[in-house]
């Protein structure tokens, strides 16, 4: 009997960057796993993209700034960020890795 993939695995402990792994490609539409280890957007950066994110904590905690309005997200809390809106991750938890299952809807297919 195969297992089937488990987001909870192999996860890093720490990490300098962000681990970014995509779970399913289709047109208009890709599921991405995040992992974060304390790590946040640089001061000045905003994500400003043309399709809708919509994203979900699964483990540990984060915080958004989406065009000036903090979000604080803990396990469970999700999150819409339509296209167009400029958006930054203020703080992930520094204690554990934060997991994320992000949904990106209408993104432009990459040629």
């Amino acid at each position: 009997m195969t297992s089937p993939p488990n987001l909870f695995s192999d996860l890093p402990a720490h990490a300098k960057d962000e681990i970014f792994t995509t779970l399913l490609h289709r047109p208009g539409c890709r599921i991405e796993r995040i992992v974060s280890n304390g790590q946040s957007s640089p001061e000045e950066f905003w994500y400003d993209q043309n399709w809708d994110e919509w994203v979900l904590v699964l483990q540990g905690s984060a915080e958004l700034d989406v065009e000036g309005q903090m979000v604080k997200l803990v396990p469970g809390d999700h999150v819409l960020i339509k296209a167009g809106q400029k958006h930054r991750v203020t703080h992930t938890d520094q204690n554990q890795p934060t997991v994320w299952l992000a949904i990106h809807l209408n993104e432009p297919t990459k040629i």
